[in-house]
């Protein structure tokens, strides 16, 4: 966790450690920038290949799901697409009834050995 440039803070009052990112207000989020960074020290390479290389996977997995296939890395988990059905909403506003409309939404399922890791 150290190579990716963050330090844990004191627990909250929850009694889980929080993860701090530097330049970050509350810390709890790791932009896109962070991960490249992270990325770059922990594989030695540049910055720009490691954008270049989380690009790139970003947009095999979007291609994929496009395509209505699952990606599954064994160990950190799988991405897939979810078929929503038609279903009635209330506008909160003027309290009217809404019909939303079916669609698809992508889902990302975290594997037992991600889930075990964050324990």
């Amino acid at each position: 966790m150290g190579t990716l440039g963050y330090r844990l803070a004191k627990k909250t009052h929850f009694g889980y450690n929080k993860v701090l990112y530097p330049g970050r207000k509350d810390g709890t989020i790791m932009t896109k920038s962070e991960l490249i960074a992270g990325m770059a020290s922990e594989s030695g390479l540049t910055k720009t290949d490691a954008e270049k290389a989380l690009n790139a996977f970003l947009n095999q997995v979007e291609q994929a799901l496009k395509q209505g296939e699952k990606v599954q890395l064994v160990g950190f988990g799988s991405f897939e697409v979810k078929e929503r059905a038609e279903r009635t909403g209330r506008n909160p506003k003027t309290k009217e009834a809404i019909v939303i409309p079916a669609g698809r939404a992508p889902v990302f399922k975290a594997g037992t050995a991600l889930k075990d890791a964050i324990k």
